[in-house]
C-alpha cells in the first residue's frame, strides 16, 4: 500500500528518498518541534507503549524509524538485552548516537541506518517490534509491515504509536484547524524546512487510522490485533502480534 504524499511536491525524486531528505533537513530541532507540536505529551504517550511493551518481557528489541532515539531510550527501562534503533536518516541518527551516548546505554542500544521495507535482519530476531510516528512515512505499507512481521519471532509483539483523527465534534474542528495551521506556523516559525511541516499533518491526514490500520495489519498476518485511542483520538497506538 502507497501513500503518494510527498514533503517536496516539485520534486521527481520517490516519496522515500524525499522523506529521508527531509529528516536530514530537520533533525537539529526535530526533538523540540515534538515537544512543541504535541505540548509534551508525546512522551506520555510513549510511556504507555513502553509499559505495554515491557508486559511481555522482550529480550531483544527493534525500533523501527527510531529517529533521535527516543523510543530506544526509553525502551530501556524494562531491561531487554539488546535494543535495535533504526532509520533512514543519517541526520536523526547522529542526534540518536550523542543521547545514547550521553546515558550511557552504547552497550545496549544500537543505532543503524536501514530501511523498513528491507530490513537487514534474520528472520524471528526479535521479541519486540516498535514504530513511533513512523508507519505513516513508509513508502510501501504493506511492504514493511511484512518484513517487520518477518523478523518477529513467534508470539513476539509488535506496537505502533501514530497520530490518527478524532471523529467527534469538537474535537474533530479543533484538530484539523491545528494540524493545517498552526503545525506550519510553528514550522515556518522554528524550522529551516517549512515543506516538513506542512507535510507531517498532510500525511497523518492520509494515512488509514483506527479500523482501518488494524485491517491492515490483519492482512499482513498479525494477529490479536487492537488500536487504543489518545486524546479523544489524535493519536492511537496499535497492538499486534505474530
Amino acid at each position: 500500500m502507497n501513500i503518494n504524499v510527498k514533503p517536496y511536491k516539485n520534486q521527481e525524486s520517490s516519496r522515500k528518498e524525499q522523506v529521508t531528505k527531509m529528516f536530514d533537513n530537520i533533525s537539529g530541532n526535530y526533538d523540540f518541534m515534538n515537544r512543541l507540536m504535541t505540548f509534551g505529551i508525546d512522551v506520555k504517550w510513549r510511556k504507555k507503549v513502553v509499559k505495554m511493551v515491557g508486559k511481555t518481557k522482550p529480550k531483544q528489541i527493534l525500533d523501527i524509524a527510531t529517529g533521535t532515539g527516543d523510543f530506544a531510550i526509553m525502551l530501556a527501562e524494562i531491561k531487554p538485552k539488546k535494543i535495535v534503533g533504526l532509520d533512514i536518516s543519517q541526520g536523526m541518527l547522529e542526534i540518536g548516537k550523542e543521547k545514547v551516548a550521553k546515558k550511557g546505554l552504547d552497550n545496549l542500544i544500537e543505532m543503524v541506518l536501514g530501511d523498513s521495507e528491507n530490513l537487514p535482519f534474520e528472520n524471528n530476531s526479535f521479541d519486540a517490534v516498535t514504530v513511533g510516528f513512523g508507519v505513516r512515512n513508509f513508502e510501501d505499507l504493506d511492504k514493511a509491515l511484512l518484513e517487520i512481521y518477518r523478523v518477529l519471532r513467534p508470539g513476539g509483539i509488535f506496537v505502533v504509536l501514530e497520530t490518527s483523527q478524532p471523529e467527534k465534534f469538537p474535537f474533530k474542528q479543533g484538530y484539523k484547524f491545528y494540524a493545517k495551521y498552526m503545525i506550519p506556523f510553528f514550522g515556518r516559525l522554528f524550522s529551516k524546512d517549512k515543506n516538513a511541516y506542512e507535510y507531517l499533518p498532510e500525511s497523518a491526514e492520509a494515512f488509514p487510522y483506527g479500523e482501518d490500520f488494524n485491517n491492515i495489519l490483519k492482512k499482513n498476518q498479525f494477529i490479536s490485533v487492537h488500536n487504543y485511542p489518545l486524546m479523544f483520538g489524535a493519536a492511537s497506538i496499535y497492538k499486534a502480534f505474530k
